[in-house]
Formats: C-alpha cells, structure tokens, sequence
C-alpha cells in the first residue's frame, strides 16, 4: 500500500504499476528537439540483444514486415497484419504511440497482449538488462526498451509474421536492428520531425530509407518527386527492388468499406496489399506475384482490409455519459499533427458530419475569401442554429511543431467544404509524458504553463479575423478571464477559450448540451496522439 499524499487515502499498488514506474524510469528528459539524439550510439542495440537478451538467433529467423513513413505507417501496419492474420497466420504488431494502455503497442492475433504475458515478458527483459548494464552501457531510453521488449514478445511467442512500424525515422530507430526483413514499405511522406530529421523532403526521404537492406524488396506510395527520388537512389545503392504501390481501388472491396475511416486510407491499403502478396510470396506461400494479380482479391484480403481497427485514426466516439436521443455530444478524433495529415483529418472530418448539415448549406466565402471568415463563422451559425448543430474544436499540439503549419490548413480545408467551428478550445495534455500508466486522469494543475496554449489561440483568434499578416502577440481580439463553477480561470475570446485542464474542457461541453438537450456538438479532437488518448480515456 502507499500513501497518496499527507490525509489523502490509500491506493493499493498493482504489479502492473510496479512495472509502469520501472518503464516511466527510462524516459529521457531530453527534448526529441535535441540535436544529439541522432544516432545516440544506434550500436548499443546489438550489445542489448546479443550480449545482453540473447535475442539476434532469434530476430533473424523472424519473418519481418518493416514498415517506415510520415503518414500512415501505422494504419498501413494495422491493415497489412489483419491481412495476414486472416489468411491464418500467427501475428505480432508493434505500433506506436500507444494512446491510454502500454500494451497497446503489442498485439498478437490483433489483440493488446494480456497484463499476465505482457508483465512476464516486461520483467524478463528489465531484469536481465539492469543485471548486465554498466556505466559504458547504460539502460535502454524507452522506446529502445519497448522494441526490444516487442522482439522478445514475438520471439517468445513464436509468431509467423512480426510487423513493425518505426518509431521515428529510420536509420537510427531502434527497430532498425531488424537485418533481414522479408519486404520493407515506406507510406506517404511528408514535413514533420524536421527537428531531427532534416528540413527538405529528400532529406527526410533519406532517413526512411535507411530500413532498406540489401537486396530486399520494398513498396512505397506515389510520392513527391524529390521524395521519390531519394528513395529511389538509396534503393539502388543497395540493390533493392523498388517498386510504387498504386492505391486500392475501392471495387475491390465487393460494395464494403475499409475498416479504417477516411479516403487516404486507400493510399495505406494499396500499400499493405502490396507488402502482404510479397510476404506471402517470398514466404513460399503464394507463388504469383501481386502484380500479376490485381483485377480482384482473395476474400482473406478483403475481410483483413475491412475489419482492420485502430484507435485514434478517424474514430467517432459518443460522449458515454450524455444520455440524449440525439447522442448530443460527438467526438472526432484524429491524431493528425503534421501539415498534410491536418488537411486529411480536416477533409474526413467536414464529409463525415456532411449528413447532418447538407441540408443546411451556406454559401460562404471560399478559402480564397479567407478574410472574410469572421463574418462566414457567424452567419454560418446563425442559419444552423434552427438544427442546432455545433462544431468545436479541441486542439493541442506539440511545442516542436508549428501550428502556423497546421491551424490555417485545418480551418482552409473545413472552410472549404462549408464547415465552420463554433468555438476553438485549447488545453494542455493531461497525460503525463514523464510517466506511463492507463490509470485514472491526474488532477488539475493549478500552476499549470499554459503560455503554449495562449499562443496558440492568440493564432486561431486572427486566423478568424482573417490578419494573416499579423504576429500572433498582435491580436485585436479581447482576451477574458473567467473563473468557471469549479474555481479555475478560463481565458475565452469571440472564437476560442484556453481551459487549464481537459476535465475541465470536457464538462465544459457537456453542460453546454445539458442546458440545451436538443444541441448536437460534435467535436473534432486533432493536433496530438496523446491528446486524442486522454479524451479517450474521458469519454469513452
């Protein structure tokens, strides 16, 4: 048992949370931004696996799928391995970031590893590299942790197929230990950890690539030419047949839908079609090559594509707690974060709720009229607030990113398929990142920095206002400090409000329906994949 703190009661602590302290430890406070995290002695990772895990015998007999890219690596894993598992093979997934639970990021036969295994394997792991690790070779950071932690699972398990998706990067990522893959993919590429990865798309190209191993076989998507180009020269530096996997062709699914959301999912689809037939091929269980078969697919195929599920990509999810005919409170998420992936989730979003207003079209001005869009925000609401729909956007991002990127693309993108927000809210993530766990949320902060925040709605405010033009700090907006019914300050404008909390922002929106029942708010939650994980764990 522990104490909470001095009066404060009990709680009992879990084997699980032994484990998450033990993982939490090994969470660097470094800034991504830090320069010298590139590279960071990528070589320790053998001494880890060989010397220490004894792991190597076991990682070169695995059948490996290594998946890198900007966007859609994830859904692209996701899809490959429903694929895989329903033509009858034993599979192992390593995603990232996970969004309320750890084991997330482990799945056998499409399913989070259970507690009982997952502590096994964990302590396995911990135990033997905290034996063994000296000044000279410290502990593994966290992510280098958890691959290793997903190799030991998948071996121990004795999986048929392991799909991994790369964590950041390529080169130096610690999933880059895998030396014979049976077929690499490279998704969609775009700007985003330029930090660390270079400030041009062929720079940023050049680090994907660095999962190509020689003579392997690799798909990519359509890219930009000087992505494309990149690529296509580090391919052949190491003899590696390259090829362009075209987007699925949505005839193929029989009249079904992908069992991901949003049109650029069969850009991920194509990809993880492609990645699969080559698996299967050079496995020894399929002799024909994809290409040669593309004018229909197996049924196994289509059931993967099309029961494939992800948590935090394209997810609609009901407010559990408002209990209204009209399930008045709606939250999109999507853990969109770069300029690219903001103008997809944008697009997904405004088709999505496209059923509920069609009938209520406005003929505003286009992104091109854009500063008019104060004007188009209120008439807008005016003529809907008869069918009292509400959009609302819940938004957070990093402070490496730069939302003067991501906000404008996010507002254009609605605006131009007529969809306006209400009211932006601004929060600070409540997950904290020095620490991992699925528990409850922690409480409030009352000294909480909420600078970032500031900025970010002082942005939103003139993006309304239509003064492109304009430093972010010279709004003519007029800021407020209210106190809500809990005490806490809230700084709300026309357009926007900063809560110092997400509790905060999410009773916010409820009482909102709760004093009208006949409202339908539907939130769009975007910006951050931890941001998108502690609204989960609120609402769901």
């Amino acid at each position: 048992m522990a104490e909470g703190g001095s009066g404060s009661p009990k709680r009992t602590v879990t084997p699980y949370d032994e484990a998450m302290d033990a993982l939490s430890s090994l969470i660097t406070k470094r800034s991504r931004a830090d320069k010298s995290n590139k590279g960071d002695r990528f070589d320790l990772l053998f001494d880890y696996l060989k010397v220490m895990l004894n792991l190597d015998q076991a990682i070169s007999e695995m059948k490996i799928i290594h998946v890198a890219g900007t966007k859609g690596k994830g859904s692209t894993c996701t899809f490959t391995e429903s694929i895989l598992r329903n033509c009858g093979f034993h599979t192992g997934l390593f995603t990232s970031p996970h969004l309320i639970d750890v084991r997330e990021r482990f799945r056998l036969d499409g399913e989070d590893i259970c507690e009982e295994k997952f502590l096994a394997y964990f302590w396995w792991c911990y135990d033997r590299l905290k034996e063994k690790t000296t000044e000279d070779i410290p502990m593994p950071t966290y992510f280098r942790f958890l691959a290793l932690l997903a190799f030991k699972i998948f071996a121990a398990e004795q999986v048929d197929v392991a799909i991994l998706e790369v964590g950041l990067g390529g080169t130096f990522d610690a999933t880059n230990v895998v030396q014979t893959p049976v077929v690499c993919g490279i998704s969609s590429l775009g700007y985003d950890h330029m930090e660390i990865l270079g400030n041009t798309l062929g720079e940023i190209a050049g680090e994907k690539a660095g999962i190509f191993k020689h003579g392997v076989p690799a798909f990519t998507v359509p890219q930009p030419d000087e992505a494309m180009c990149v690529l296509e020269e580090k391919a052949s530096k190491r003899d590696v047949p390259l090829q362009v996997a075209q987007p699925l062709d949505s005839n193929l699914l029989n009249g079904l839908k992908l069992g991901l959301e949003g049109e650029h999912q069969y850009v991920n689809a194509g990809l993880a079609i492609a990645l699969s037939f080559k698996w299967l091929q050079r496995t020894g269980h399929l002799e024909i090559s994809y290409l040669e078969q593309t004018s229909s697919l197996p049924e196994q195929f289509i059931k993967g594509l099309t029961t494939a599920c992800l948590q935090g990509r394209a997810q609609i999810v009901p407010d559990r707690y408002i209990n209204t005919e009209s399930n008045g409170l709606v939250f999109y998420l999507d853990g969109a974060h770069s300029p690219e992936s903001m103008e997809v989730c944008a697009r997904w979003f405004s088709l999505t709720i496209k059923d509920d207003n069609e009938q209520n079209t406005l003929n505003c001005p286009s992104q091109n009229n854009y500063q008019s869009m104060h004007e188009c925000v209120d008439k807008y609401h005016d003529r809907r607030s008869g069918k009292n729909f509400m959009q609302i956007l819940l938004f957070n991002c990093m402070a490496v990113r730069d939302p003067q990127l991501l906000l404008p693309r996010l507002m254009k993108t609605c605006a131009s398929h007529g969809v306006y927000f209400k009211k932006a809210l601004f929060v600070p993530n409540v997950s904290v990142y020095y620490k991992v766990g699925s528990h409850a949320l922690p409480p409030t902060d009352p000294h909480v920095d909420l600078l970032w925040q500031f900025a970010l709605q002082r942005l939103w405010e003139n993006l309304v206002q239509g003064d492109k033009g304009r430093e972010a700090n010279d709004t003519d907006a007029v800021f407020e400090e209210v106190k809500d019914d809990t005490g806490s300050s809230v700084r709300t404008c026309a357009n926007s409000a900063v809560f110092p909390s997400l509790p905060l922002a999410i009773k916010w929106l409820r009482d909102s329906v709760y004093q009208n029942r006949s409202a339908r708010v539907q939130v769009l939650v975007t910006g951050s994949l931890h941001l998108v994980g502690d609204v989960l764990r609120l609402v769901k």
